[in-house]
């Protein structure tokens, strides 16, 4: 009676654990009917045949089960089943619209939602093609056989029929997909190509009267049936997600794409693990100029690209906050250029500052100031993001060489010398060439800097601001978000003799987001960053480069729009085969090392 024997089972179950090790976890949602949450076998069965490990996931808008079920999964899988209701997409109903599931609908649309913003790889499957739709800016058409679709498919020469009685498992018609697709490369294998064709098919089976009728902008259609429905869409923004309008889990062919689910999965996890050993840092974003206007830091605020839950998703440990400082043009003055009841300069950078205070100290459970690299471990160890403070334009000091002290005092870590416009401190790449370089003020700015721990940051300066404040510095000097001039030709960027003579000092350079100095014409993704990135990694070194976001600053780009998607940064690099010792680099450890340095005196 060996199959009955629990312990032998037990033995086996023990002696193999070693080997496997952890897979990943593989959350599945779970179908509703007749007061029984349930799931089809084969959608199980397919996630462990690729290696997986799946939990079924009932039917619950309860908040805290919803992030909890988030934290201990790997990928999410959306099931079929019934009809969503049109509400949701705020339609009304039409005749051909079949049963509503009222107890999926709205715990579906919000994982959904709440997966995507933590980067969760997701694959929808017949009503989850649609669910990813409603719930991300899409729509579904509630009956294909409706006038809409009818005038559609007149367009093409084939009509489809979408729903038929054959068994599940049996393909009823061909797809056509899209060549420069991630569900092209899934299926290349299996794909079959006809010369009547000017692209391959996929046999497929169907069983529904509803199809996604506009995928949104955050997808793009990678699949259609030979009457225009959409089959298939995958993401637009780097994001692993795919949604089907047929049921691979219950063909043999199908299990393709739970490898390609799982495989995102485990690179997930990977990812988190990577954040959890690393200390992630920002080294500049602009979100403080928003603070004056009642933003809710401690909450998902849309209006900033910088807040605890985007921080959270992103797995993003510390950011360096700026006071930034618009240059006035000549006959302006500095008051009649920001939106505070301010005089100086001086009194506008303190007013920020204040107001950073405010929102750390309300928030002190999770959020707290940083003045040194050990701060920001220690507060890593404590589970509390950290901002540091710097200051974007030396017009802060309103002339007076005393206020060096000053800000070091309040804990600024790096003071930018200028902005977009000469001021009395040095010539800016966007400036008049005022001073020829450095003035005799800004010398004296950066040996004071020196004397007091402050890093020189030289992001906006002008060239011969650039190799004046090298020369004048007794310490590296650092550029918190600039990029490189030989892939996109401005003013702003850093030319590689620049990077050369950089790294000569023991500086570093980080990489931004804006999206106008990473590429001359169309719109950047986080593959022009990475470009960027190597560029720099070429020039100087791994020792000398970083990311600083200029999030909230116009900084973001496709697949990096805002903290939220920073786990995508360190994706890019482990695919790149970058090790964790270099990704600690590029993630702040090169920073950290110049900022330590420079406090040292």
């Amino acid at each position: 009676m060996k199959n009955f024997d629990l312990q032998a089972h037990l033995n086996e179950v023990y002696a193999a654990f070693p080997a496997t090790g952890r897979r990943p976890v593989i959350g599945i949602t779970g179908n509703y009917e007749n007061l029984t949450c349930k799931l089809g076998k084969g959608y199980y069965q397919s996630v462990i045949r690729a290696g997986g490990v799946p939990v079924v996931i009932p039917p619950s808008a309860d908040k805290e089960v919803l992030m909890n079920t988030l934290d201990h999964i790997d990928a999410l899988i959306l099931s079929g089943g019934g009809d969503i209701n049109p509400l949701y997409a705020g339609e009304e109903p039409i005749p051909g619209l079949h049963g509503i599931n009222q107890e999926r609908d709205l715990p579906e649309l919000l994982i959904t939602r709440l997966a995507y913003n933590r980067q969760l790889p997701m694959l929808g499957i017949c009503r989850g093609i649609q669910t990813l739709a409603v719930a991300l800016g899409g729509k579904v058409c509630q009956d294909i056989g409706s006038e809409e679709l009818r005038v559609k498919s007149e367009e093409f020469a084939t009509a489809v029929k979408h729903s038929q009685d054959a068994d599940r498992s049996e393909p009823t018609h061909s797809v056509t997909i899209e060549e420069d697709s991630t569900l092209f490369n899934i299926y290349k294998a299996s794909l079959s190509p006809l010369s009547s064709l000017l692209s391959p098919l996929l046999y497929v089976n169907s069983f529904h009267h509803q199809a996604v009728s506009e995928p949104g902008d955050k997808f793009r259609v990678v699949a259609t049936a030979k009457d225009g429905i959409v089959e298939a869409i995958e993401s637009t923004e780097f994001k692993s997600i795919i949604g089907v309008q047929w049921h691979p889990e219950c063909m043999d062919s199908g299990l393709p794409l739970f490898q390609w689910i799982v495989a995102e999965a485990r690179a997930y996890r990977q990812v988190h693990e990577v954040h959890n050993r690393v200390l992630t840092l920002d080294t500049h974003c602009d979100t403080p100029m928003f603070f004056p206007q009642d933003i809710h830091f401690e909450q998902r605020d849309p209006r900033i690209l910088v807040d605890l839950h985007k921080m959270t998703e992103g797995r993003q440990d510390a950011t360096i906050m700026v006071s930034y400082l618009p240059q006035p043009k000549i006959g302006e003055t500095f008051s009649s250029k920001v939106e505070a009841d301010v005089k100086t300069p001086t009194e506008y950078a303190d007013l920020i500052f204040d107001k950073i205070g405010e929102i750390v100290n309300a928030n002190a459970d999770y959020l707290a100031l940083a003045r040194t690299p050990g701060d920001l471990y220690e507060n890593k160890r404590h589970g509390r993001k950290s901002i540091m403070l710097g200051i974007e334009n030396g017009l802060a000091l309103g002339g007076e060489l005393k206020n060096v002290e000053h800000f070091a005092q309040r804990g600024v870590v790096y003071i930018t010398l200028c902005h977009n416009g000469d001021n009395d401190l040095c010539d800016s790449c966007r400036g008049c060439n005022t001073h020829d370089g450095v003035s005799r003020f800004g010398e004296q700015v950066i040996r004071e800097m020196n004397r007091l721990g402050l890093m020189v940051d030289l992001s906006h300066a002008g060239d011969k601001s650039f190799y004046d404040a090298l020369d004048i510095s007794q310490m590296p000097i650092v550029c918190s978000h600039s990029s490189c001039r030989a892939l996109c030709d401005h003013p702003r960027n850093l030319t590689d003799d620049q990077m050369r003579r950089l790294a000569a000092k023991g500086g570093v350079m980080q990489i931004t987001l804006y999206n106008g100095f990473l590429v001359k014409d169309g719109e950047a993704t986080i593959l022009d960053a990475i470009a960027h990135l190597e560029h720099a990694i070429r020039v100087m070194g791994i020792d000398h480069v970083g990311l600083g976001t200029d999030f909230d600053g116009d900084g973001g780009i496709c697949g990096l729009r805002d903290s939220s998607e920073l786990l995508q940064f360190t994706r890019q690099l482990l695919a790149r085969r970058y090790s964790e010792r270099d990704i600690q680099k590029i993630w702040g450890g090169n920073f950290l090392r110049v900022m330590a340095q420079v406090q040292r005196v």
